[in-house]
């Protein structure tokens, strides 16, 4: 779903999107989406909370690419049922908080956000609670589905609540100390202040939760601490827990993984929050150049997962990434459409 807007619609693929997005409506299960097919004959898996959120966002790129109403209303009840599950609550206490509006998810043992890591029974970063990201998505989505049944003549209202209220209860994870957000609320050690590269999302999504100011400080925040020549460091360097090169056996590796190493897709989320709270086009397209230097220095012509988050950032992980490509892919052409019309803010 993160890659689907750069790879088929950046490119002009308009029908291989339809077919995925089709094809994935048919496996939700639970109001979740599959996060793996197994070989044939087998159960797909369900063990993510980020993937099904993401879909949401990649039916709006299409939309807005393509202004298809058909495969719109064709999806609209699985995207509403979807919302539903979320509020009565599915799969690893993955439920709508009724206090303050915000998605809960997680239970020991568990891996659901894209910081998957795990390692026999060890998951390196559970993030139980109220993960930043998710619930970014999860107010993109509550818009986004207003906007939806406003473009399909239905109704609104419930999306509407439901978004102003996860509007106001995100202002909890600002942390006035830090001058940017919390990584994840009500886990079981409290609120986790870590600067992780996920706080990026409330600021990338088309509809942000956080003041312009805000979003500015994450930005800045990011930027001084995670941001390198290749991605965003998936933890800052000054965090005991750091861990600057990838290597090793598995448990080395896998310890690492989200700990500190630099993933390409995470420039994507980057520049566009970048983009929304500078408006500098030329700036933000200036973070992108190197991954296109890196084409012709590693798996020739793509981009790789991951890099060292120490210098001189070796390239690690797989040659080739689908997300690491469309995110590039994405943010590039938006950088181009805002230098187009000129917009500042």
């Amino acid at each position: 779903m993160i890659s689907l807007p750069g790879l088929a619609l950046v490119t002009g693929r308009y029908e291989v999107a339809a077919r995925i997005l089709r094809t994935f409506a048919h496996f939700v299960d639970e109001g979740m989406l599959p996060n793996r097919f197994p070989d044939e004959g087998q159960t797909p898996e369900y063990n993510t909370v980020d993937a099904t959120l993401w879909y949401f966002e990649a039916v709006r790129a299409y939309y807005a690419a393509t202004g298809d109403k058909s495969l719109l209303g064709d999806v609209f009840p699985v995207l509403s049922d979807i919302i539903e599950w979320h509020r009565r609550g599915t799969r690893y206490q993955i439920h709508l908080d009724p206090s303050d509006g915000l998605l809960y998810a997680g239970e020991p043992g568990v891996q659901l956000t894209w910081m998957d890591a795990k390692v026999g029974n060890w998951v390196v970063t559970p993030r139980i609670g109220k993960p930043v990201e998710i619930n970014a998505l999860w107010y993109n989505a509550l818009r986004v589905m207003a906007d939806f049944a406003r473009h399909l003549e239905r109704k609104r209202d419930l999306y509407d609540r439901m978004a102003d209220q996860a509007q106001s209860g995100f202002a909890r994870f600002w942390n006035e100390e830090t001058d940017y957000c919390y990584d994840v609320l009500d886990g079981p050690d409290g609120d986790d202040p870590t600067l992780r590269p996920n706080q990026l999302f409330p600021v990338s999504l088309p509809h942000s939760p956080l003041t312009q100011e805000q979003g500015r400080a994450v930005v800045d925040a990011c930027a001084r601490h995670l941001l390198t020549s290749h991605g965003l460091r998936s933890l800052a360097p000054d965090d005991p827990a750091y861990v600057g090169q990838y290597g090793g056996g598995q448990r080395g590796r896998d310890g690492a993984y989200h700990q500190g190493t630099v993933w390409s897709w995470l420039i994507g989320p980057f520049v566009s929050a970048h983009l929304r709270v500078y408006g500098d086009p030329e700036m933000a397209r200036s973070f992108l150049r190197p991954l296109f230097q890196h084409l012709v220095d590693h798996g020739l012509g793509s981009v790789s997962e991951i890099f060292d988050g120490d210098p001189p950032f070796a390239a690690r992980g797989c040659l080739a990434q689908a997300w690491g490509v469309a995110e590039l892919l994405r943010a590039w052409q938006e950088t181009e459409e805002l230098a187009r019309i000129g917009a500042k803010v």
